[in-house]
């Protein structure tokens, strides 16, 4: 992600072609390491390719992306989460918390105040 975010703060930049320099420079500036590797496989795979039409078929691909909803959690509660195909045991009804008053100290106790 370092490597896309710092691709990006380039062609933000102006640089519409960023080189691996480029990235490396960016990447050195905040003291994050740069792997070669990394950063070459970034260049191939975008190169001759606008960066606004990869943006825009990102957010479709995301879109199509289950995002939660409330229901996973739901079920792992319920012990969905436990594996095979073992019956979950019933839930257990949420104990109430008990709400315990901490007793606040008094600035009499100590025979000074902080704002003497």
């Amino acid at each position: 992600m370092k490597i896309i975010a710092a691709y990006l703060l380039a062609a933000l930049g102006g640089n519409t072609s960023p080189s691996a320099d480029d990235l490396k420079n960016i990447l050195g500036s905040v003291g994050a390491e740069a792997d070669e590797d990394r950063i070459q496989l970034l260049l191939s795979e975008i190169n001759g390719k606008d960066i606004t039409e990869l943006i825009a078929s990102g957010r479709e691909k995301l879109a199509s992306v289950p995002s939660g909803g409330g229901g996973g959690a739901v079920a792992f509660a319920a012990g969905g989460a436990a594996g095979g195909g073992a019956a979950a045991p019933a839930a257990e009804a949420p104990k109430k918390e008990e709400k315990v008053e901490e007793k606040e100290e008094s600035d009499d106790d100590m025979g000074f105040s902080l704002f003497d």
